[in-house]
């Protein structure tokens, strides 16, 4: 009967013991759940703040403000448009007439309807 006994008991310490052990890592777990909790608040509370700071920054107003007083623009009037005719000379070619354009030829080689990219069918193809 004795043994019986000290089997029990030792079965009710190890069980003891597997539930405090249980009890503590279940208590480590919620402290850092808390504590992932706390961080993402306060993550939260720095990305409003620094939305809020953005909408100050990107008030209309204050750009203008800011545009009137460091770009020194003035403002559009009609008499600012000329006509065609006082446009003035078109700059001389770079390359010379019968020769080939060198930035054409790669346009035109990029711009070839025979190249097919990932973002064009194919002619032909069906999707």
């Amino acid at each position: 009967m004795r043994i019986i006994h000290f089997l029990v008991i030792g079965a009710l310490i190890f069980a003891a013991a597997y539930v405090y052990r249980i009890k503590m890592e279940s208590t480590a777990r919620t402290e850092r759940v808390l504590r992932l909790h706390a961080e993402i608040r306060e993550q939260r509370d720095a990305i409003a703040a620094l939305r809020a700071e953005w909408a100050k920054l990107d008030a209309p107003l204050r750009l203008q403000g800011l545009a009137e007083r460091h770009l020194q623009l003035k403002p559009l009037t009609g008499t600012q448009y000329d006509q065609l005719k006082n446009l003035p000379e078109r700059p001389p070619r770079l390359v010379k007439p019968g020769e080939t354009d060198p930035i054409g030829a790669m346009i035109e080689a990029v711009a070839d309807p025979n190249t097919v990219t990932g973002s064009v069918p194919q002619p032909g193809s069906k999707r």
